[in-house]
């Protein structure tokens, strides 16, 4: 894991705690890891992103509290 990807992960779990998640499970590092590089893949795609890969957009960016 790089240095940025977990400054990201870190900030992530400070978000996590201060909402206080209780529906959801916090994710490891590698879920983590997993959930930036296709929530990165989606932001680069911008506006050619199709319905399905939209509604992932969102998803993730509420996962990762990007939103």
């Amino acid at each position: 894991m790089d240095r940025a990807l977990h400054a990201r992960y870190l900030h992530y779990r400070e978000l996590f705690a201060y909402f206080g998640q209780k529906a959801a499970t916090i994710m490891s590092a590698a879920q983590f890891a997993e959930a930036d590089a296709q929530h990165a893949e989606l932001e680069a795609k911008g506006e050619r992103r199709n319905e399905v890969e939209e509604a992932r957009m969102k998803e993730l960016t509420k996962l990762l509290f990007r939103d």
